[in-house]
């Protein structure tokens, strides 16, 4: 078996504004001019203090969430054990009677102190139940830990208190209406003056990315390589994905910040783990660390499966009673929100792009409800409709039917089960159209198997989605189901991936100067880890193994250029945003030349409801509409054309609204001469060190917020068409190469033999390769049929198209290469050069990430 050398390297900063060598420099301050900012050593840790999400809500605000959570955690405790051990049961069910006279014959009426046991009683039941005392023991020593973390984090949260008010010159009153990107630039121009890194001078956005989501990063590279999370095959349920907050927090305590985890601190991978020597000795470790967690998860299952069920019960059962149709709601799962994640996405980003998306992704859903289990559900409403008229009825006549037993419960439970059945009944007026609302969806959750595509009314699609968009019901099964079945993920399925996991980490681990080791997928670099089916084509040197999968490192590379306009990307990022914004040209000139015009119809109103009523969801809503309106007299290549044109065309729509209502981006993209030229459509929204609020003399802190709001709406539609946009050309590109430049992990403990073996089985016949390495058990894709057309007046209302100015590059073509690398036709093809036969198995993989 043959092998690569391999080295660990330490990556410069991309920042422009740094001197040569500038990163490796300390910068010195004298003590006297010294701020209390100067030098914060954990950076990881306050940069994700300050996040946005938590801290714009105020010192006040997160001073009481953290009493409240102490509290809480001691009524759950002291009023468990109150039920337990203090109440007399006997006489709160009237199966005991009471003298509370001298006179028998006078009619007794049990009040509630009544089933109150004395304290003493009370406490000689609790002092003889030793089950209940070690439990009671050690809910102490877990309630003092968190007395301790609260002290401490009410420390750290009067420091942020400090800093946004001293440092960044942000009054806490006034925080709730600035954007992250507004205060991110403050974050970026107090380092020239606080020195709060001092291993750089200068700090860029991806820098305070890197650093608040170095972990989370991680775990969205190993779910987009299918190493995690696990799966299984079921009976009856088929393939499930099984991922909860206690397998998650397990995860990360092998991996990041646990003893004998994998990083010896917040940002530095122990240097064992970056030499390949020693791989196999390293995995057979982890595989004992897994093996000793596992089974400390199951010696705490039952203490951790009791307050998992309290804690539900106290939470769901007032919801539940109130509206019993909560349960049959829909969330996005903990697998969904990993997989949909893009690189250095923030939580706030992320639940906002997903927010946007509930409402399709629920009607969606709605669309697959069974006809049968519609008639049964009718049928069982009315006949509880009626039991339940009739009793309502004798109440309403005399209210001591209420005393009769179990009248009270027959009333709750008719109106829980009536309430269960109606919404399994469909709205009988609306009509769905599933492939416009997998559209929808996708604009604003932008990663989607390629086999969804066309095949939206499949029941097998619907059954994958529902793992990342899962009822309320079965979020809640699978957390109380947890305590029991992490132990076993963790010692059968999660040991046998320890050398998978050693090599990912090797691999896929870069020190970047100023930030320390970082998940090098979270470098957006289309060098190392683009796809040649997601326009990186003769822009990547990734093998199968170091591409990412779905498009994430393009679509997170235009996600984060979109979010933080200032930043200035690599050479190698920068002429892809460039080919891409030159590609957007040249396809809305089609739309321009055809002059398509959208008539007025049904869907389009039925596909805009499902937006918000702002401008920017509206162009979404008319992009996808267009499809059905001029789509169904055209072939489908000519389609699929004109979507993409139309996509085009709305995304160059853009750049005029833009220019009037922001300053230019930061960034800038290589033109044909090699000069810098400014794109134009390439942001929409300001992220400048001025503030939106002060772009207008003397606006109100409420106008600055809508204005901002504006352009963040601007911004997500932009990314939202981005996303069907390349989305589109990937579909292309597959219908010409279909199966091609598709990394599927095959089921063994030589992970990085996978790449090699994939090289020899298209050296000896074709192999058939799963089309998403996300969902390996996809069935066959169909072509999709739908299309769509831009209405012109959205083009007069967002400005139209006026950059008639724009070069158009003539489309490059290219020829394929073993292991996904790619040529220019016309130059010599670079093949693998040949490798020395491995001396020992204790040596790297073949697959191995090089900066």
């Amino acid at each position: 078996m043959a092998h690569f050398e391999t080295q660990y390297q330490r990556l410069e900063s991309s920042s422009t504004e740094s001197p040569p060598g500038g990163g490796d420099l300390l910068v010195h301050v004298p003590e006297g001019a010294k701020s209390p900012w100067h030098h914060i050593e954990n950076l990881d840790l306050f940069f994700s203090r300050i996040s946005f999400r938590r801290a714009k809500n105020g010192f006040t605000c997160m001073l009481i969430g953290e009493i409240f959570e102490l509290m809480q955690f001691i009524f759950v405790v002291a009023f468990t054990t109150f039920l337990i051990s203090c109440v007399d049961y006997d006489i709160l069910f009237a199966n005991k009677a009471l003298n509370h006279s001298q006179h028998p014959s006078e009619p007794i009426k049990v009040t509630l102190p009544d089933a109150f046991l004395p304290p003493n009683v009370c406490s000689a039941r609790i002092q003889a139940n030793s089950f209940l005392i070690c439990i009671l023991v050690i809910a102490g020593v877990f309630w003092i830990h968190r007395l301790v973390k609260f002290i401490y984090n009410i420390c750290c949260y009067w420091e942020i208190h400090s800093f946004y008010i001293n440092a960044l010159k942000i009054p806490m009153s006034t925080l709730p209406y600035y954007t992250w990107q507004e205060v991110q630039a403050r974050i970026v121009q107090i380092q020239k003056e606080h020195q709060i890194c001092i291993h750089k001078k200068e700090l860029t956005e991806l820098d305070i990315y890197h650093r608040i989501l170095r972990f989370k990063n991680y775990m969205v590279a190993m779910v987009n390589k299918s190493l995690l999370p696990i799966r299984f095959r079921l009976p009856l349920l088929g393939d499930t994905v099984f991922y909860t907050r206690g397998l998650k927090y397990n995860f990360e305590l092998i991996f990041f910040w646990g003893p004998g985890s994998l990083f010896e601190n917040e940002w530095s991978l122990k240097a064992e783990y970056k030499r390949a020597g020693n791989r196999l000795e390293l995995a057979e470790k982890l595989s004992t660390r897994i093996l000793w967690i596992g089974i400390a998860n199951f010696l705490l299952c039952p203490l951790i499966l009791i307050w998992q069920i309290l804690y539900a019960f106290f939470s769901y059962t007032e919801i539940l009673k109130r509206e019993p149709g909560s349960l049959g709601a829909r969330c996005w799962s903990l697998y969904g929100r990993c997989y949909l994640r893009h690189f250095n996405e923030l939580d706030h980003e992320l639940h906002s792009r997903l927010s946007k998306g509930y409402k399709p992704a629920s009607k969606y859903m709605n669309c697959f409800i069974s006809p049968l289990l519609t008639i049964v559900a009718k049928n069982v409403a009315f006949f509880a409709g009626s039991i339940l008229a009739v009793l309502i009825a004798l109440t309403i006549y005399d209210e001591d039917v209420l005393a009769v037993e179990h009248v009270l419960t027959t009333v709750t439970l008719l109106g829980v089960g009536i309430t269960v059945c109606r919404s399994f009944i469909p709205d009988q007026h609306l009509v769905f159209c599933p492939e416009q609302l997998l559209r929808v969806i996708l604009a604003h959750i932008h990663y989607m198997p390629d086999h969804w595509q066309g095949n939206a009314h499949r029941y097998e699609t619907r059954d994958e989605f529902a793992q990342l968009f899962q009822y309320k019901a079965v979020f809640i099964l699978e957390e109380l189901l947890s305590p029991i079945i992490t132990p076993l993920i963790l010692i059968i399925f999660l040991r046998p991936k320890s050398l998978d996991i050693v090599d990912f980490f090797r691999n896929f681990t870069v020190e970047v100067v100023g930030v320390g080791d970082t998940c090098s997928f979270a470098q957006m670099d289309v060098r190392q880890h683009g796809h040649p089916a997601w326009m990186s084509a003769g822009k990547t040197e990734a093998s199968i193994y170091q591409q990412a999968e779905d498009g994430k490192t393009e679509l997170s590379l235009m996600h984060f250029a979109i979010t933080n306009p200032k930043w200035q990307p690599p050479r190698e990022s920068t002429a892809f945003i460039g080919f891409l914004k030159e590609r957007v040209h040249r396809d809305s000139s089609v739309a321009l030349a055809q002059q398509a015009v959208l008539p007025e119809n049904a869907l389009f109103s039925s596909i805009q409801s499902l937006q918000s009523e702002s401008e920017p969801h509206s162009l979404i809503a008319n992009v996808i509409a267009g499809s059905s309106a001029l789509g169904f007299h055209m072939s489908r290549d000519g389609q699929a054309s004109r979507h993409l044109s139309e996509v085009a065309s709305a995304l160059r729509s853009f750049s005029p609204l833009q220019s009037a209502q922001q300053p230019p981006s930061g960034f800038q993209v290589a033109g044909r001469d090699g000069e810098a030229a400014q794109p134009r459509g390439a942001s929409a929204m300001t992220a400048s060190g001025a503030d939106a609020r002060t772009m207008s003399s003397g606006s109100s802190a409420w106008e600055g917020q809508l204005q901002s709001m504006i352009l963040s709406e601007y911004a997500s539609t932009e990314m939202s068409l981005h996303a069907l946009y390349m989305h589109e050309l990937h579909k292309q590109h597959a219908q010409l190469e279909p199966e091609r430049h598709t990394w599927h992990r095959r089921e063994s403990d030589e992970s990085g033999e996978s790449a090699h073996e994939e090289l020899d089985a298209q050296r000896g016949g074709p192999v058939p390769i799963p089309r998403s390495a996300s969902y390996p058990f996809s069935s066959p894709r169909q072509p999709a049929e739908e299309t769509a057309t831009l209405q012109t007046g959205f083009q007069r209302r967002y400005g139209g198209i006026t950059d008639p100015g724009t070069v158009h590059r003539a489309p490059s073509h290219f020829s394929r290469l073993p292991l996904g690398g790619w040529a220019e036709d016309g130059q010599s093809a670079r093949h693998p050069e040949p490798v020395p036969e491995e001396s020992s198995e204790d040596e790297l993989p073949p697959q191995i990430h090089k900066v």
